[in-house]
């Protein structure tokens, strides 16, 4: 079984194996050839196979590109075009149509070109071609073709118009994710996250964070980046060892000690993403003050009291749009999820089992749960003047309480049946006109 899967890499990877290590530039470092448990470099290093990248890829779905067909994809690598940039190297969006590829579905893609002075070498773009290769779920990126040629290694995946969901959640100018689609994204992960675990051969992503994981355009996650990606371990064995990679911030506490990977690892790292999309921080900020840097040292005594501790740990760009009790339940399993020791942590079958429920969960976001500031004539006039907008005619509070509502300014308390009353009057009403709901 172990050569006719030799054999069939050797039939996909021609001129990949034969070459071994690329022709390096001056002064650029090739990594060493590895073996994995998937596909052994060291026994194809020497194919006297053909080089010939259009040789068909022997029922892999994945489609062997010419670096001159993806100059022409993407116009050049035109900066236009420019996407972003990881450690992997640049990525650039480009269109395929069937003048490309006979055969192949008219769309956009995204390039992603190795940087050979960057942080990733051959090995990481094998291993991604490897897994991304066998590897098709609704909640993993596509990976559609490849390029290997000469020192040149290329990705061509799917194109996912909302980038990542690192951009998303903290860009600084732009609509706040509401709660349904924080939780949306969150189950999405996690069932990509559970399908790896779960696999025949099941693979731990080692890479798990919010940079990674990409949104089509209705905000479906999908996991990208399997460089670092490893298969689980065998028979008896309880972990892999294996050199500590990944991300600071996200990485579990053992492997950072130890080396030792396990699908628990992963788990750590969900619960690091889950508490950003709950938080609306990063996993570790510079910016902030000394002992709010590290998002999970900051966070990880309000999670042990959620119900307590809500308003503290929210994301205040949320401005109190989401359920209380969802939100505690959410809390409550990024605590577990952030578990010290790897024991104690949830598997992702069953942190789906949790999440599902709280996308839709509603038991704290009905109308009335808004406060707002009543003005007389006088102190709207100077509120508007302050503001110089509209936003300066109300004020949203969370201090609900007993169904009142106050406000600071005129000193008038209105009953929710009171305020309802007279927003039912119509545009005419006083209160109309000193209320605007963002």
């Amino acid at each position: 079984m172990r050569e006719m899967k030799i054999m069939k890499w050797k039939v996909i990877f021609p001129s990949c194996f034969k070459i071994g290590n690329p022709t390096p530039k001056p002064k650029k470092v090739v990594p060493k050839p590895f073996s994995s448990p998937r596909l052994s470099l060291l026994d194809l290093s020497s194919s006297t196979i053909s080089e010939n990248l259009s040789v068909s890829l022997a029922g892999s779905n994945l489609h062997v590109f010419t670096l001159q067909e993806l100059k022409v994809i993407t116009q050049n690598f035109s900066s236009s075009n420019f996407l972003g940039e990881g450690g992997f190297g640049p990525v650039h969006k480009g269109f395929i149509d069937d003048k490309i590829r006979p055969g192949l579905k008219a769309q956009p893609v995204a390039v992603k070109l190795l940087d050979l002075d960057g942080t990733q070498g051959h090995r990481e773009w094998l291993t991604e071609v490897v897994f991304l290769g066998e590897l098709r779920h609704p909640h993993l990126v596509k990976l559609i073709g490849y390029c290997c040629e000469e020192e040149h290694r290329l990705l061509v995946y799917e194109y996912m118009p909302r980038g990542s969901l690192e951009n998303q959640l903290f860009r600084r100018y732009s609509i706040s994710l509401p709660w349904s689609t924080r939780m949306k994204i969150a189950i999405g992960a996690a069932k990509g996250l559970a399908f790896l675990h779960e696999a025949e051969n099941p693979v731990i992503y080692r890479d798990f964070k919010a940079s990674n994981i990409l949104l089509d355009s209705d905000y479906t996650p999908k996991l990208s980046d399997f460089g670092l990606a490893k298969d689980g371990p065998e028979g008896d064995d309880t972990h892999v060892t294996t050199r500590i990679m990944g991300t600071h911030g996200y990485a579990a506490p053992e492997y950072v000690m130890t080396g030792h990977l396990t699908a628990a690892s992963d788990v750590y790292s969900f619960g690091v993403v889950l508490l950003e999309l709950l938080t609306g921080r990063r996993s570790v900020d510079k910016t902030r003050p000394h002992r709010e840097q590290n998002l999970v040292e900051w966070a990880k005594p309000m999670l042990k009291n959620p119900k307590k501790l809500l308003s503290r740990l929210m994301d205040p760009r949320l401005e109190g749009q989401y359920p209380e009790m969802g939100a505690q339940k959410a809390a409550s399993l990024a605590y577990q999820c952030l578990s010290h020791s790897p024991k104690p942590r949830p598997k992702m079958c069953d942190v789906i089992k949790i999440l599902e429920p709280l996308k839709d969960f509603n038991d704290n976001i009905p109308i009335g749960t808004f406060v707002y500031s009543v003005f007389g004539d006088s102190d709207l006039e100077r509120e508007y003047d302050k503001k110089g907008s509209e936003k300066g005619y109300y004020k949203q509070r969370h201090d609900v309480h007993e169904g009142r509502i106050k406000s600071p300014k005129s000193r008038v308390i209105l009953s929710k049946n009171s305020l309802h009353g007279n927003l039912r009057k119509g545009l005419d009403s006083p209160l109309h006109n000193g209320l605007k709901r963002e």
